[in-house]
């Protein structure tokens, strides 16, 4: 084992990387800019974008363990800034892969099964899904520089601020009102297709439902350029003169926004086809392999299994898949379940979705409280993105402060107090897979 980690119990510091993806809100206004700057101890800029802040081991934004020194060693907040010197946290664990504990090791091997982020959204993310295992293999061999590892991408995102989405397809009997009331989307698809879905029922069948579904979705997203310009501008004009008539729809006001931030994008008109979700905070929402969502705006922690790939198909200026996506998607239709979470103690609520890799906390302390996280035979993330506090491990005491990650090993009890308002969550394998025998 590694000679910073002389007791298998102690926690570790991370400094974290960041994404300035242009979606991403304002360094003045960005929890991602603010958790980045204290975490790293590198100034922000201000009018730049920060979209993501990465916690885990992921290449494409890795983290790394600070070692001790210094005013470190006597617990001092935010370490990034304390100068230590710093490792690969990938390369870390790959040295000392008990901290994984047995049943995480035996299932995904040397690394870390989750990664957790924190995301400041300015404008609309683009329509996208995540492949399953087998997608995502075939994929990465095909274009490695595009899919950028061969996994599955699993998420959740848990709002921190009120949080707006497009996430699945909407029900059929709200589809058949979209296209008897968007004209604009039938001059697309052509009314055959149109016509189709109109005549369907859901007596017909599911999997009769969800091929129609498919062509329909397929014609409208595989349309040609200029077809789409000319209907995009036809949409936009009739909107802005109903305005003027009628209260427009909250899907008919998010369409314009879209068109203002993605002029003449297939992503626009794609809008009127998902279902429209805002999160209040602490609410959460989560999401399946080959499952079509989009971001839209918010800022929120987001936690998924260690991968990067995304098939895009609009909303964007990146490469988009087309094809891909519309073949990828399950046409699944109907509302997501939201998550509220549900309290392990007075302080601590955890968010469980039905994914191995990975689940949720979040704890509150207010002024002056405590609270303890019981050992788990898997590993922690832990992030404060509110006041401070100590967190206590055995003998050992780390003070901590917004902006600071940790990294808890399997079989750790963590006890934390505060003598403020103290906010943070911890990212941790689903209990549920390390409860089964």
């Amino acid at each position: 084992m590694d000679a910073d980690l002389k007791s298998p119990k102690r926690l570790l510091r991370l400094t974290c990387s960041v994404q300035n993806y242009d979606w991403g809100l304002a360094g003045a206004d960005s929890l991602v800019a603010k958790l980045y700057g204290l975490n790293s101890g590198k100034e922000i800029e201000l009018d730049k974008p920060y979209a993501e802040f990465w916690m885990g081991t992921h290449g494409s934004g890795p983290s790394f363990v600070v070692k001790k020194t210094g005013a470190f060693e006597n617990g001092a907040a935010n370490g990034g800034c304390c100068g230590g010197e710093t490792t690969g946290f990938k390369s870390w664990i790959l040295k000392n892969p008990n901290v994984l504990g047995d049943k995480v090791l035996n299932n995904w091997g040397c690394d870390l099964p989750f990664l957790f982020k924190v995301l400041s959204v300015a404008k609309a993310l683009s329509i996208q899904a995540h492949p399953d295992k087998e997608l995502a293999k075939t994929l990465h061999k095909l274009l490695p520089n595009v899919y950028k590892d061969d996994n599955h991408k699993p998420e959740m995102a848990l709002a921190i601020t009120e949080f707006e989405a497009l996430c699945g397809f909407i029900g059929l009997q709200e589809l058949k009102s979209v296209l008897q009331n968007v004209p604009e989307i039938v001059e697309l698809v052509g009314s055959v297709d149109a016509n189709k879905v109109l005549q369907i029922n859901e007596q017909d069948g599911d999997q009769k439902v969800k091929s129609v579904l498919r062509s329909l979705f397929t014609q409208l997203m595989t349309a040609s350029k200029e077809m789409t310009t000319k209907a995009i501008s036809k949409l936009k004009s009739r909107m802005l003169i109903e305005s003027k008539l009628r209260p427009l729809s909250e899907k008919e006001q998010l369409v314009l926004q879209l068109e203002r931030q993605y002029p003449a994008d297939i992503g626009v008109i794609s809008a009127f086809f998902f279902n429209y979700i805002k999160l209040k905070p602490g609410e959460a929402l989560y999401l399946g392999a080959n499952e079509p969502h989009a971001y839209i705006s918010g800022e929120c922690v987001e936690c998924m299994a260690t991968s990067d790939n995304v098939v895009r198909a609009g909303l964007t200026p990146k490469h988009r898949d087309v094809q891909t996506l519309c073949s990828m998607l399950t046409y699944k239709q109907g509302f997501p379940e939201i998550l509220k979470g549900f309290p392990l103690s007075p302080y601590i609520t955890r968010y469980l979705p039905p994914f191995d890799e990975f689940e949720v906390d979040c704890c509150i302390l207010p002024k002056g409280a405590s609270s303890v996280f019981p050992a788990v035979s898997g590993p922690s993330v832990f992030l404060v993105t509110v006041g401070e506090g100590t967190m206590h491990t055995g003998s050992h005491k780390d003070a901590v402060a917004k902006g600071d990650v940790l990294f808890a090993p399997a079989n750790t009890e963590i006890s934390i107090t505060t003598t403020s308002e103290l906010q943070l969550y911890r990212a941790g394998v689903n209990s549920r897979f390390l409860q089964t025998i």
